[in-house]
């Protein structure tokens, strides 16, 4: 039985702020289904230690970023299935209000590089069996920036596990300066450009592109697309160099979740041969946000990061060449505070067929997947 740590920033049902929560919350499971001993690591935020209910204390590990001490817990998410997490338990960068990455005026926290650095140095002694006496994985899943650090402090050790990472969305790369890097007390040797040295600064993203065991992504078309100059902000030619070990695994939907026969999130069940009760669902949304109940009306919903990179900008570029017809849209999510403000700039001047709701709202981006 393959024992696999799978290191994240987000998970749902505990934190979400994207795809990569509801990957880390369905892919574990689907690989504990396949017999895998998996275990879940992130965070305990504010909002994650609201949701987590019973905890037990693990052990308690000292960090060399201020020469404290953070404290390991264990828990586990009860479904169908159960899966153990463990939680990093560091109140000075984590128990704080705001989201996992951005304070709550949307700026990103000034101290993230310590804050994951933090995560990632104790998921290097869960790694190595320094954090959790009873159990040592064989395989350390990490996701996106927030756990590049990871391989590349693993890969200075001779005794430990195969590394994975995970590239979710290159465009963020948690990019830092030399300061930073001396104040984490990080190896002299990751400052280089076979390592995290990144064109004068290093990126933690590098530590996982550049020294993880495999890569992987999204999807096999995405794979391709990182590896040209349009895509790849900048890291195209370390993934051209590291193709072998490159490949592209499509996301796919968890239905336990998201199908609409047995979805508890939705007003009205259905399935291929009852589509006409979806639209009980059309009526809630378009009562929530106060929309004109036309039947007729085409209603699109959209559930995103609200950034140039999801076209969010051609969204807003493309909605005056549609209020001629008869069209709804309802957009649901957070991001660029200038491109937020765009949208509820149009939803009030268009209150009858657009509206925005800025944050994540799971009962209203099931609603919206009509």
């Amino acid at each position: 039985m393959e024992h696999i740590l799978f290191a994240t920033s987000e998970a749902h049902p505990l934190i979400k702020t994207g795809g990569l929560g509801d990957v880390a919350g369905s892919l574990p499971l689907a690989l504990k289904r396949l017999g895998c001993d998996i275990r879940l690591v992130l965070p305990a935020y504010r909002e994650v230690l609201a949701h987590a209910g019973a905890l037990a204390p693990v052990n308690e590990l000292m960090l060399p970023e201020r020469g404290e001490a953070v404290r390991v817990l264990r828990g586990a998410l009860s479904s169908s299935d159960v899966l153990p997490y463990y939680l990093i338990d560091a109140p000075r960068w984590f128990d704080r209000p705001g989201g996992p990455y951005t304070a709550p005026d949307g700026g990103d926290w000034p101290d993230n590089a310590e804050r994951f650095a933090a995560l990632c140095r104790s998921v290097v002694d869960l790694a190595l069996g320094r954090a959790d006496n009873a159990w040592r994985p064989q395989v350390i899943h990490c996701n996106d920036w927030p756990t590049g650090l990871v391989p590349a402090l693993l890969a200075r050790e001779t005794a430990r596990p195969a590394t994975v990472f995970t590239i979710h969305n290159l465009a963020y790369q948690g990019v830092f300066d030399w300061d930073t890097f001396t104040r984490l007390r990080l190896p002299y040797d990751l400052w280089s450009p076979a390592a995290m040295e990144f064109y004068g600064r290093f990126a933690f993203i590098k530590g996982g592109l550049a020294l993880a065991d495999v890569l992987d992504t999204v999807s096999p078309t995405y794979a391709r697309e990182i590896q040209t100059p349009a895509f790849g902000y900048g890291l195209d030619g370390l993934l051209r160099h590291r193709a072998q070990d490159l490949c592209g695994i499509l996301n796919g939907a968890d239905y336990a979740v998201w199908d609409p026969h047995d979805d508890p999130h939705i007003v009205s069940n259905y399935d291929a041969d009852t589509l006409n009760r979806k639209y009980k669902n059309r009526r809630v949304l378009q009562r929530h946000f106060n929309l004109p109940e036309n039947p007729k009306a085409l209603l699109l919903g959209a559930v995103m990061r609200l950034v140039e990179q999801k076209g969010v900008d051609l969204i807003l570029g493309a909605l005056g060449s549609l209020w001629g017809d008869e069209i709804q849209i309802v957009v649901l999510g957070k991001g660029d505070p200038y491109l937020e403000q765009g949208l509820m700039a149009e939803a009030r001047e268009r209150p009858k067929q657009l509206a925005v709701s800025i944050g994540h709202d799971e009962t209203l981006a099931h609603l919206q997947h009509l």
